[in-house]
Protein backbone atom coordinates (compact mmCIF):
# COMPACT_ATOMS: atom_id res chain seq x y z
CA UNK A 1 0.00 0.00 0.00
CA UNK A 2 2.97 2.31 0.87
CA UNK A 3 4.68 1.61 -1.79
CA UNK A 4 3.06 4.17 -4.15
CA UNK A 5 3.55 7.12 -1.74
CA UNK A 6 7.46 6.09 -2.37
CA UNK A 7 7.58 7.10 -5.92
CA UNK A 8 9.09 10.38 -5.52
CA UNK A 9 6.24 12.19 -6.85
CA UNK A 10 7.03 16.09 -7.33
CA UNK A 11 5.41 18.93 -8.69
CA UNK A 12 7.62 21.63 -10.24
CA UNK A 13 7.73 25.32 -9.14
CA UNK A 14 6.56 26.53 -12.02
CA UNK A 15 3.34 24.28 -12.70
CA UNK A 16 2.75 24.66 -8.53
CA UNK A 17 2.89 28.67 -8.99
CA UNK A 18 0.46 28.30 -11.81
CA UNK A 19 -1.91 25.98 -9.97
CA UNK A 20 -2.24 27.60 -6.99
CA UNK A 21 -4.35 30.75 -7.30
CA UNK A 22 -6.93 28.86 -8.89
CA UNK A 23 -7.30 26.15 -6.25
CA UNK A 24 -7.18 28.42 -3.49
CA UNK A 25 -10.03 30.55 -5.79
CA UNK A 26 -11.98 26.97 -6.11
CA UNK A 27 -11.89 26.06 -2.47
CA UNK A 28 -12.92 29.91 -1.25
CA UNK A 29 -16.11 29.53 -3.23
CA UNK A 30 -17.03 25.97 -2.57
CA UNK A 31 -16.26 26.46 1.56
CA UNK A 32 -18.46 29.53 1.25
CA UNK A 33 -21.22 27.64 -0.35
CA UNK A 34 -20.75 24.27 1.68
CA UNK A 35 -21.19 26.90 4.99
CA UNK A 36 -25.15 27.26 4.12
CA UNK A 37 -25.34 23.07 3.66
CA UNK A 38 -26.38 20.57 6.51
CA UNK A 39 -23.56 18.83 5.91
CA UNK A 40 -20.30 18.85 7.60
CA UNK A 41 -16.53 18.10 7.06
CA UNK A 42 -14.65 15.87 9.15
CA UNK A 43 -10.65 16.04 7.94
CA UNK A 44 -8.17 13.31 9.84
CA UNK A 45 -4.56 14.21 9.45
CA UNK A 46 -2.06 11.17 10.03
CA UNK A 47 1.09 9.15 9.15
CA UNK A 48 5.01 9.33 9.67
CA UNK A 49 6.67 12.17 12.10
CA UNK A 50 8.34 14.61 9.60
CA UNK A 51 5.50 14.49 6.66
CA UNK A 52 4.22 17.61 6.51
CA UNK A 53 1.28 17.41 8.44
CA UNK A 54 1.71 20.40 10.65
CA UNK A 55 2.63 22.31 7.45
CA UNK A 56 -0.61 21.25 5.32
CA UNK A 57 -2.78 22.09 8.66
CA UNK A 58 -1.05 25.39 8.28
CA UNK A 59 -1.27 25.90 4.45
CA UNK A 60 -5.26 24.74 5.08
CA UNK A 61 -5.85 27.47 7.42
CA UNK A 62 -3.85 29.85 5.30
CA UNK A 63 -5.49 29.15 1.70
CA UNK A 64 -9.38 29.01 3.36
CA UNK A 65 -11.54 31.16 5.52
CA UNK A 66 -10.37 30.24 8.69
CA UNK A 67 -13.37 31.00 10.97
CA UNK A 68 -14.91 28.55 9.32
CA UNK A 69 -12.16 25.86 10.62
CA UNK A 70 -11.66 24.12 13.84
CA UNK A 71 -8.35 21.90 14.56
CA UNK A 72 -7.75 19.85 17.13
CA UNK A 73 -4.93 18.53 18.38
CA UNK A 74 -5.04 15.22 20.73
CA UNK A 75 -2.27 14.37 22.91
CA UNK A 76 -2.14 12.90 25.84
CA UNK A 77 -5.72 12.43 27.11
CA UNK A 78 -6.56 14.83 30.34
CA UNK A 79 -7.80 13.79 33.70
CA UNK A 80 -11.58 15.05 32.31
CA UNK A 81 -11.05 13.10 29.17
CA UNK A 82 -9.92 9.80 30.77
CA UNK A 83 -12.91 9.54 32.98
CA UNK A 84 -15.00 8.73 30.16
CA UNK A 85 -14.83 6.31 27.24
CA UNK A 86 -12.08 6.67 24.54
CA UNK A 87 -14.51 8.12 21.99
CA UNK A 88 -16.03 11.07 23.88
CA UNK A 89 -13.14 13.31 23.32
CA UNK A 90 -13.71 12.82 19.97
CA UNK A 91 -17.57 13.25 19.83
CA UNK A 92 -17.72 16.25 21.62
CA UNK A 93 -15.42 18.11 19.25
CA UNK A 94 -17.52 17.27 15.98
CA UNK A 95 -18.07 20.42 13.59
CA UNK A 96 -21.32 21.38 13.44
CA UNK A 97 -23.06 21.82 9.88
CA UNK A 98 -21.71 23.67 7.48
CA UNK A 99 -17.87 23.58 9.30
CA UNK A 100 -14.64 21.66 8.96
CA UNK A 101 -12.99 20.40 11.54
CA UNK A 102 -9.60 19.02 11.33
CA UNK A 103 -7.80 16.49 13.81
CA UNK A 104 -4.24 16.15 14.52
CA UNK A 105 -4.22 13.03 16.08
CA UNK A 106 -7.60 10.67 16.13
CA UNK A 107 -9.62 7.96 16.65
CA UNK A 108 -6.66 5.73 15.07
CA UNK A 109 -3.34 6.92 16.94
CA UNK A 110 -4.16 4.80 20.52
CA UNK A 111 -5.41 1.64 18.77
CA UNK A 112 -2.28 1.87 16.37
CA UNK A 113 0.35 2.82 18.98
CA UNK A 114 -0.87 0.23 21.34
CA UNK A 115 -0.54 -2.29 19.17
CA UNK A 116 3.20 -1.64 18.09
CA UNK A 117 4.09 -1.42 21.81
CA UNK A 118 2.21 -4.78 22.79
CA UNK A 119 -0.18 -3.24 24.77
CA UNK A 120 -3.21 -4.70 22.85
CA UNK A 121 -3.36 -8.02 20.59
CA UNK A 122 -4.59 -8.46 17.50
CA UNK A 123 -7.91 -9.49 18.35
CA UNK A 124 -8.00 -6.05 20.26
CA UNK A 125 -6.70 -4.58 17.63
CA UNK A 126 -9.47 -5.77 15.13
CA UNK A 127 -12.21 -5.29 17.38
CA UNK A 128 -11.26 -1.28 17.78
CA UNK A 129 -10.70 -0.66 14.05
CA UNK A 130 -14.31 -2.38 13.21
CA UNK A 131 -15.53 0.31 16.03
CA UNK A 132 -14.13 3.11 13.73
CA UNK A 133 -15.18 1.39 10.57
CA UNK A 134 -19.32 1.56 12.24
CA UNK A 135 -18.54 5.32 13.78
CA UNK A 136 -16.87 6.87 10.32
CA UNK A 137 -20.18 5.12 8.70
CA UNK A 138 -22.97 6.89 11.26
CA UNK A 139 -20.52 10.05 10.47
CA UNK A 140 -21.41 9.68 6.58
CA UNK A 141 -25.30 8.62 7.71
CA UNK A 142 -25.47 11.66 9.54
CA UNK A 143 -24.02 14.08 6.84
CA UNK A 144 -20.14 14.27 7.97
CA UNK A 145 -17.86 13.84 5.00
CA UNK A 146 -14.95 12.05 6.52
CA UNK A 147 -11.73 12.84 4.57
CA UNK A 148 -8.54 11.09 5.61
CA UNK A 149 -4.90 12.18 4.71
CA UNK A 150 -2.49 9.79 5.51
CA UNK A 151 1.09 11.73 5.17
CA UNK A 152 3.89 9.17 4.34
CA UNK A 153 7.44 8.87 4.15
CA UNK A 154 10.01 5.54 4.04
CA UNK A 155 12.31 5.12 6.41
CA UNK A 156 15.02 6.65 4.66
CA UNK A 157 13.06 10.05 4.11
CA UNK A 158 11.51 10.21 7.63
CA UNK A 159 15.26 9.75 8.83
CA UNK A 160 17.05 12.60 6.87
CA UNK A 161 14.05 14.67 7.58
CA UNK A 162 14.34 14.43 11.38
CA UNK A 163 18.05 14.77 11.13
CA UNK A 164 17.61 18.28 8.85
CA UNK A 165 15.01 19.87 11.17
CA UNK A 166 17.37 19.06 13.98
CA UNK A 167 19.55 21.05 12.26
CA UNK A 168 17.73 24.01 11.80
CA UNK A 169 18.07 26.26 14.91
CA UNK A 170 14.57 27.48 14.04
CA UNK A 171 12.97 23.99 13.61
CA UNK A 172 14.86 21.87 16.14
CA UNK A 173 12.13 22.27 18.55
CA UNK A 174 9.83 19.78 16.45
CA UNK A 175 11.92 16.81 16.21
CA UNK A 176 10.98 15.26 19.90
CA UNK A 177 12.28 12.24 22.10
CA UNK A 178 9.41 10.31 20.65
CA UNK A 179 9.54 11.14 17.51
CA UNK A 180 12.72 8.54 17.40
CA UNK A 181 11.15 6.38 19.42
CA UNK A 182 8.73 5.87 17.14
CA UNK A 183 11.59 5.80 14.40
CA UNK A 184 13.01 2.80 16.08
CA UNK A 185 9.73 0.69 15.34
CA UNK A 186 9.35 2.50 11.64
CA UNK A 187 8.77 -1.05 10.37
CA UNK A 188 6.61 -2.35 12.73
CA UNK A 189 4.42 0.87 12.64
CA UNK A 190 4.12 0.63 8.99
CA UNK A 191 2.84 -2.95 8.94
CA UNK A 192 0.50 -2.14 11.77
CA UNK A 193 -0.39 1.37 9.94
CA UNK A 194 -1.10 -0.64 6.72
CA UNK A 195 -2.98 -3.02 8.14
CA UNK A 196 -5.30 -0.65 10.20
CA UNK A 197 -5.82 1.68 6.72
CA UNK A 198 -6.33 -1.53 4.70
CA UNK A 199 -9.43 -2.45 7.21
CA UNK A 200 -10.94 1.03 7.51
CA UNK A 201 -10.30 2.50 3.89
CA UNK A 202 -14.34 2.56 2.86
CA UNK A 203 -16.56 3.82 0.24
CA UNK A 204 -17.58 6.34 3.18
CA UNK A 205 -14.44 7.38 4.63
CA UNK A 206 -11.37 6.16 1.84
CA UNK A 207 -8.40 6.89 3.47
CA UNK A 208 -6.15 9.11 0.57
CA UNK A 209 -2.03 8.16 0.97
CA UNK A 210 0.09 11.42 0.51
CA UNK A 211 3.47 11.29 -0.26
CA UNK A 212 5.14 13.72 2.16
CA UNK A 213 8.90 14.44 0.43
CA UNK A 214 7.80 17.00 -1.84
CA UNK A 215 6.30 20.30 -0.20
CA UNK A 216 4.25 21.32 -3.56
CA UNK A 217 2.53 17.76 -4.17
CA UNK A 218 1.63 17.00 -1.07
CA UNK A 219 -0.18 20.72 -0.49
CA UNK A 220 -1.69 20.38 -3.95
CA UNK A 221 -2.95 16.78 -3.13
CA UNK A 222 -4.56 17.78 -0.30
CA UNK A 223 -6.45 21.03 -1.35
CA UNK A 224 -7.28 19.18 -4.41
CA UNK A 225 -8.74 16.14 -2.32
CA UNK A 226 -10.31 18.67 0.01
CA UNK A 227 -12.12 20.63 -3.12
CA UNK A 228 -13.12 17.32 -4.15
CA UNK A 229 -15.04 16.73 -0.65
CA UNK A 230 -17.03 19.99 -0.49
CA UNK A 231 -18.15 19.56 -4.39
CA UNK A 232 -19.47 16.14 -3.49
CA UNK A 233 -21.28 17.37 -0.38
CA UNK A 234 -22.95 20.35 -2.01
CA UNK A 235 -23.85 17.57 -4.91
CA UNK A 236 -25.12 15.28 -1.96
CA UNK A 237 -27.24 18.42 -0.18
CA UNK A 238 -28.40 19.21 -3.43
CA UNK A 239 -29.86 15.50 -3.79
CA UNK A 240 -30.95 15.52 0.10
CA UNK A 241 -33.11 18.73 -0.79
CA UNK A 242 -34.88 17.08 -3.64
CA UNK A 243 -36.11 14.19 -0.96
CA UNK A 244 -39.60 14.29 0.00
CA UNK A 245 -40.21 15.44 4.02
CA UNK A 246 -40.00 12.45 6.28
CA UNK A 247 -43.37 9.97 7.21
CA UNK A 248 -45.10 8.69 10.48
CA UNK A 249 -44.37 5.01 10.74
CA UNK A 250 -47.47 4.08 13.23
CA UNK A 251 -46.64 0.08 13.49
CA UNK A 252 -49.43 -1.92 15.11
CA UNK A 253 -48.80 -4.13 18.32
CA UNK A 254 -48.74 -7.51 18.46
CA UNK A 255 -51.83 -8.97 20.21
CA UNK A 256 -49.52 -10.38 23.20
CA UNK A 257 -46.43 -8.63 23.67
CA UNK A 258 -44.13 -8.30 26.80
CA UNK A 259 -45.44 -5.02 27.91
CA UNK A 260 -49.26 -6.22 27.68
CA UNK A 261 -48.34 -9.42 29.55
CA UNK A 262 -46.96 -7.31 32.42
CA UNK A 263 -48.32 -7.92 35.47
CA UNK A 264 -49.92 -4.54 36.59
CA UNK A 265 -51.83 -6.20 39.37
CA UNK A 266 -48.60 -5.58 41.44
CA UNK A 267 -48.92 -3.12 44.32
CA UNK A 268 -47.25 -1.99 47.58
CA UNK A 269 -49.09 0.11 49.74
CA UNK A 270 -48.30 3.80 51.29
CA UNK A 271 -46.75 2.24 54.58
CA UNK A 272 -45.06 -0.70 52.83
CA UNK A 273 -43.57 1.13 50.06
CA UNK A 274 -42.16 3.64 52.91
CA UNK A 275 -40.69 1.02 54.95
CA UNK A 276 -39.38 -0.63 52.08
CA UNK A 277 -37.66 2.53 50.61
CA UNK A 278 -36.20 3.40 53.97
CA UNK A 279 -33.99 0.28 54.14
CA UNK A 280 -33.07 0.50 50.63
CA UNK A 281 -32.39 4.68 50.78
CA UNK A 282 -29.77 3.62 53.25
CA UNK A 283 -28.61 1.21 51.10
CA UNK A 284 -28.12 3.33 48.03
CA UNK A 285 -26.86 6.15 49.75
CA UNK A 286 -23.99 4.14 51.12
CA UNK A 287 -23.45 2.31 47.68
CA UNK A 288 -23.07 5.66 45.74
CA UNK A 289 -20.81 7.20 48.14
CA UNK A 290 -18.86 3.61 47.59
CA UNK A 291 -19.28 4.70 44.06
CA UNK A 292 -17.66 7.48 44.02
CA UNK A 293 -14.86 5.85 46.36
CA UNK A 294 -14.25 3.09 43.34
CA UNK A 295 -14.29 5.89 40.88
CA UNK A 296 -17.08 4.02 38.80
CA UNK A 297 -19.57 6.22 36.70
CA UNK A 298 -23.55 5.13 36.63
CA UNK A 299 -26.02 5.62 34.03
CA UNK A 300 -29.74 5.50 34.35
CA UNK A 301 -32.36 5.77 31.76
CA UNK A 302 -35.73 6.30 32.11
CA UNK A 303 -38.49 5.51 28.92
CA UNK A 304 -42.16 4.91 29.32
CA UNK A 305 -45.40 6.51 28.52
CA UNK A 306 -46.75 9.98 29.84
CA UNK A 307 -47.51 10.04 33.97
CA UNK A 308 -46.09 6.55 34.05
CA UNK A 309 -44.21 8.05 36.91
CA UNK A 310 -40.30 8.45 35.38
CA UNK A 311 -40.30 11.20 37.58
CA UNK A 312 -41.53 10.25 40.80
CA UNK A 313 -39.17 7.21 40.44
CA UNK A 314 -36.10 9.62 39.84
CA UNK A 315 -37.25 11.65 42.61
CA UNK A 316 -37.16 8.24 44.81
CA UNK A 317 -33.48 7.70 43.93
CA UNK A 318 -31.91 11.31 44.42
CA UNK A 319 -33.60 11.35 47.64
CA UNK A 320 -30.89 8.82 48.88
CA UNK A 321 -27.58 10.39 47.04
CA UNK A 322 -25.33 13.64 47.28
CA UNK A 323 -26.53 15.90 44.94
CA UNK A 324 -22.81 17.10 44.25
CA UNK A 325 -22.21 13.71 42.85
CA UNK A 326 -25.70 13.24 40.16
CA UNK A 327 -27.08 15.16 37.68
CA UNK A 328 -30.43 14.13 36.14
CA UNK A 329 -30.95 15.85 32.38
CA UNK A 330 -34.50 16.16 31.04
CA UNK A 331 -34.74 15.46 27.20
CA UNK A 332 -36.37 17.42 25.21
CA UNK A 333 -36.60 18.47 21.55
CA UNK A 334 -33.27 19.18 20.27
CA UNK A 335 -31.77 22.72 20.10
CA UNK A 336 -30.51 24.09 17.08
CA UNK A 337 -26.86 23.09 18.60
CA UNK A 338 -27.66 19.60 18.55
CA UNK A 339 -29.38 19.52 15.40
CA UNK A 340 -26.24 21.04 13.78
CA UNK A 341 -24.31 17.88 15.31
CA UNK A 342 -24.74 13.85 14.73
CA UNK A 343 -28.04 12.75 16.74
CA UNK A 344 -25.95 10.50 19.28
CA UNK A 345 -23.44 14.02 20.13
CA UNK A 346 -25.87 15.40 22.80
CA UNK A 347 -26.01 12.33 24.89
CA UNK A 348 -22.27 11.43 24.55
CA UNK A 349 -21.50 15.16 26.03
CA UNK A 350 -23.51 14.72 29.17
CA UNK A 351 -22.02 11.20 30.03
CA UNK A 352 -20.83 10.84 33.96
CA UNK A 353 -17.37 11.29 34.87
CA UNK A 354 -15.71 8.45 37.19
CA UNK A 355 -17.99 8.42 40.80
CA UNK A 356 -20.76 10.48 39.41
CA UNK A 357 -24.55 9.32 38.49
CA UNK A 358 -26.15 10.62 35.01
CA UNK A 359 -29.91 10.17 35.43
CA UNK A 360 -31.70 10.35 31.79
CA UNK A 361 -35.75 11.19 31.90
CA UNK A 362 -36.00 10.16 28.72
CA UNK A 363 -32.86 9.52 25.94
CA UNK A 364 -31.68 9.09 22.80
CA UNK A 365 -34.47 5.99 22.35
CA UNK A 366 -36.58 9.10 21.07
CA UNK A 367 -35.27 8.31 17.47
CA UNK A 368 -37.03 4.88 18.03
CA UNK A 369 -39.80 6.19 19.56
CA UNK A 370 -41.19 9.78 18.89
CA UNK A 371 -38.86 10.64 15.51
CA UNK A 372 -40.19 7.24 13.79
CA UNK A 373 -43.72 7.54 15.33
CA UNK A 374 -44.09 11.86 14.67
CA UNK A 375 -42.42 11.42 11.09
CA UNK A 376 -39.36 13.47 12.40
CA UNK A 377 -36.47 11.63 10.56
CA UNK A 378 -36.34 9.20 7.88
CA UNK A 379 -37.11 5.49 8.11
CA UNK A 380 -33.71 5.15 7.13
CA UNK A 381 -32.62 7.17 10.24
CA UNK A 382 -34.58 5.15 12.85
CA UNK A 383 -33.62 2.10 11.32
CA UNK A 384 -30.53 1.96 11.72
CA UNK A 385 -30.39 3.96 15.15
CA UNK A 386 -30.91 0.07 16.54
CA UNK A 387 -27.33 -1.08 15.55
CA UNK A 388 -26.32 2.42 16.40
CA UNK A 389 -27.87 2.80 20.09
CA UNK A 390 -26.72 -0.91 20.23
CA UNK A 391 -23.05 0.25 19.85
CA UNK A 392 -22.92 3.32 21.75
CA UNK A 393 -23.84 1.15 24.98
CA UNK A 394 -21.04 -1.31 24.43
CA UNK A 395 -19.25 1.36 24.24
CA UNK A 396 -20.39 2.54 27.54
CA UNK A 397 -20.25 -0.92 29.06
CA UNK A 398 -16.83 -2.00 27.89
CA UNK A 399 -15.38 1.44 29.86
CA UNK A 400 -17.04 0.22 33.31
CA UNK A 401 -20.19 2.59 33.11
CA UNK A 402 -22.87 0.78 34.98
CA UNK A 403 -25.62 0.88 32.72
CA UNK A 404 -29.38 0.76 33.95
CA UNK A 405 -32.51 0.99 31.33
CA UNK A 406 -35.80 0.99 32.91
CA UNK A 407 -39.23 1.12 30.68
CA UNK A 408 -42.17 2.00 32.89
CA UNK A 409 -45.68 1.13 31.72
CA UNK A 410 -48.90 1.56 32.85
CA UNK A 411 -52.72 0.89 31.20
CA UNK A 412 -54.56 3.46 29.33
CA UNK A 413 -57.17 4.02 31.69
CA UNK A 414 -54.75 4.57 34.51
CA UNK A 415 -53.00 6.82 32.48
CA UNK A 416 -56.04 8.65 31.58
CA UNK A 417 -57.29 9.11 35.42
CA UNK A 418 -53.86 10.93 36.25
CA UNK A 419 -54.27 12.52 33.39
CA UNK A 420 -57.36 14.04 34.57
CA UNK A 421 -56.10 14.19 38.34
CA UNK A 422 -53.18 16.69 36.93
CA UNK A 423 -56.31 18.62 35.56
CA UNK A 424 -57.56 19.34 38.36
CA UNK A 425 -54.56 19.59 40.94
CA UNK A 426 -53.19 23.57 40.23
CA UNK A 427 -49.24 22.15 41.20
CA UNK A 428 -49.37 19.40 38.46
CA UNK A 429 -51.08 21.57 35.80
CA UNK A 430 -47.72 22.15 34.26
CA UNK A 431 -47.08 18.44 33.92
CA UNK A 432 -50.04 18.17 31.26
CA UNK A 433 -49.70 19.44 27.80
CA UNK A 434 -51.69 19.28 24.40
CA UNK A 435 -49.08 17.33 23.27
CA UNK A 436 -50.04 14.82 26.12
CA UNK A 437 -53.48 14.44 25.02
CA UNK A 438 -52.58 13.74 21.33
CA UNK A 439 -49.95 11.05 22.13
CA UNK A 440 -52.66 8.88 23.99
CA UNK A 441 -54.46 8.61 20.68
CA UNK A 442 -51.45 6.72 18.81
CA UNK A 443 -51.36 4.43 21.98
CA UNK A 444 -51.15 1.20 20.08
CA UNK A 445 -48.40 2.79 17.74
CA UNK A 446 -46.38 3.86 20.94
CA UNK A 447 -46.69 0.22 22.39
CA UNK A 448 -45.46 -1.51 19.06
CA UNK A 449 -42.54 1.01 18.93
CA UNK A 450 -41.62 0.58 22.41
CA UNK A 451 -42.03 -3.64 21.91
CA UNK A 452 -39.57 -3.55 19.29
CA UNK A 453 -37.36 -0.47 20.82
CA UNK A 454 -36.80 -3.33 23.89
CA UNK A 455 -36.25 -6.46 21.73
CA UNK A 456 -33.83 -4.70 19.87
CA UNK A 457 -31.47 -2.93 21.91
CA UNK A 458 -31.59 -5.65 25.10
CA UNK A 459 -28.40 -6.83 25.42
CA UNK A 460 -26.35 -8.69 28.05
CA UNK A 461 -24.36 -5.35 28.52
CA UNK A 462 -26.89 -3.35 28.83
CA UNK A 463 -30.40 -5.17 29.40
CA UNK A 464 -33.77 -3.46 29.60
CA UNK A 465 -36.00 -3.30 32.78
CA UNK A 466 -39.45 -3.48 32.52
CA UNK A 467 -41.39 -1.80 35.36
CA UNK A 468 -44.92 -2.59 36.31
CA UNK A 469 -45.85 1.14 37.03
CA UNK A 470 -49.92 0.79 37.30
CA UNK A 471 -49.52 1.44 40.94
CA UNK A 472 -46.38 4.10 41.88
CA UNK A 473 -45.46 2.77 44.90
CA UNK A 474 -44.27 -0.53 43.52
CA UNK A 475 -42.79 1.15 40.60
CA UNK A 476 -40.74 3.21 42.76
CA UNK A 477 -39.85 0.69 45.12
CA UNK A 478 -38.66 -1.85 41.93
CA UNK A 479 -36.86 1.09 40.53
CA UNK A 480 -34.73 1.51 43.59
CA UNK A 481 -34.16 -1.68 44.26
CA UNK A 482 -32.84 -2.56 40.86
CA UNK A 483 -30.81 0.17 41.35
CA UNK A 484 -29.57 -1.20 44.68
CA UNK A 485 -28.73 -4.85 43.60
CA UNK A 486 -26.65 -3.56 39.98
CA UNK A 487 -24.42 -1.80 42.49
CA UNK A 488 -24.00 -4.47 45.19
CA UNK A 489 -23.30 -6.79 42.34
CA UNK A 490 -20.77 -4.85 41.18
CA UNK A 491 -18.62 -2.40 43.97
CA UNK A 492 -15.71 -4.26 45.64
CA UNK A 493 -16.56 -4.69 49.26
Amino acid sequence: MFEAAEVGNKVEKEVYDREVPKLREALLKAQMAFAGSDFAVAVIVGGVEGAGKAETVNLLHEWMDARGIQTHAFWEATDEERERPPMWRFWRVLPPKGRMGIYFGSWYTRPIIDHVFGQTDAAQLDRSLARVVDFERMLHNERVLVLKFWMHLSRKAQKHRLKALEKDRLQSWRVTPTDWKFFKKYDLFRDVSEQALRRTSTGEAPWHIVEGTDERYRNLTVATKLLETFRQGLKEAGVRASRPRPHPDRPAPKPVNMLSQLDMKLALSDKEAKAKLSKLHAKLNLLTRRLYEQRKGMLLVFEGPDAAGKGGAIRRLTQAMDARNYQVMSVAAPTDEERARPYLWRFWRNLPRLGRVTIFDRSWYGRVLVERLEGFCHQEDWQRAYAEINAFEDELAEFGIILVKFWLQLSQREQYRRFKEREHTPYKQYKLTEEDWRNRKKWDAYEAAACEAVERTSTPSAPWVLVEAENKEWARVKVVRTVVKRLEGVLER
